[in-house]
């Protein structure tokens, strides 16, 4: 069983969904658990605006002079608007890149430091959005997909110092974003159908799950599991489509 004792945990975006579930569980395994965001988590929290990137190294400081260490950083904030290339302003774009690809190299850049004292490990949340894409979203399918690279550049880069860094990949998760997207949809009990349709698993996935597959990446269970990026699907990605009847 993962036991994750006497370890400090630093998680964006704990409030809710992934994060929410992740920062529970790291907890119920030992952690001590810090959380990044605007509004209040379960957990020791760190009030922040994630967009403006001079408050990150803040972050990681308060972090130090709080526990005196830190062993897990889960980059689990982003955001997803929907349009097209056309469609999308140059602010949006850049606020995708941001809090989807740049806060989580600054957060990783400031915490190296602290991470190397323990052999720590960093998880990335990205998206199967980063190995393929839904249609309107060139802004969000980029990040990630950025966010995939920089994951195996750290572990190339500080496996030799102790570091690993993974990435995971959820596909439909039944967090409140989609749930709202689905009530948003006209006769949306037809659109779940058909969503759970196209996973062979035959749902979609629940928070809990992406947050067991995290906590055991950065658990001493996963020591020798570095650069990797875990798809969490439920096979939707390896199911290939037919036309409708």
């Amino acid at each position: 069983m993962t036991n994750l004792k006497n370890k400090v945990a630093l998680i964006t975006g704990g409030s809710s969904g992934i994060g929410a579930a992740t920062a529970k569980l790291l907890e119920e395994k030992g952690a001590r658990v810090f959380c990044a965001q605007r509004t209040k988590s379960l957990h020791e929290n760190i009030l922040i605006d994630l967009k403006d990137n001079n408050n990150l190294k803040k972050i990681i400081s308060e972090v130090n002079d709080k526990a005196g260490r830190l062993d897990i950083l889960i980059n689990n904030a982003g955001i997803m608007k929907e349009n097209t290339v056309e469609e999308i302003s140059l602010e949006e774009w850049n606020d995708h890149l941001n809090i989807n690809l740049t806060v989580p190299f600054l957060l990783i850049k400031y915490a190296l430091p602290l991470l190397k004292k323990n052999n720590g490990s960093i998880v990335n949340v990205g998206s199967i959005e980063g190995l393929g894409n839904n249609p309107r979203h060139p802004a969000y399918g980029a990040s990630k997909s950025g966010l995939h690279g920089l994951t195996r550049a750290v572990a190339v880069d500080h496996g030799a110092e102790g570091i690993r860094c993974n990435a995971v990949a959820p596909g439909w998760i039944n967090t409140k974003l989609n749930k709202d997207f689905i009530n948003s949809i006209e006769n949306n009990n037809n659109f779940l159908d058909k969503l759970n349709h196209i996973h062979p698993i035959g749902r979609i996935g629940e928070p809990t799950e992406v947050a067991n597959l995290i906590c055991w990446l950065v658990s001493e269970e996963a020591s020798f599991v570095t650069g990797q990026i875990w798809t969490i699907d439920g096979g939707r990605m390896i199911k290939l489509s037919l036309p409708e009847n």
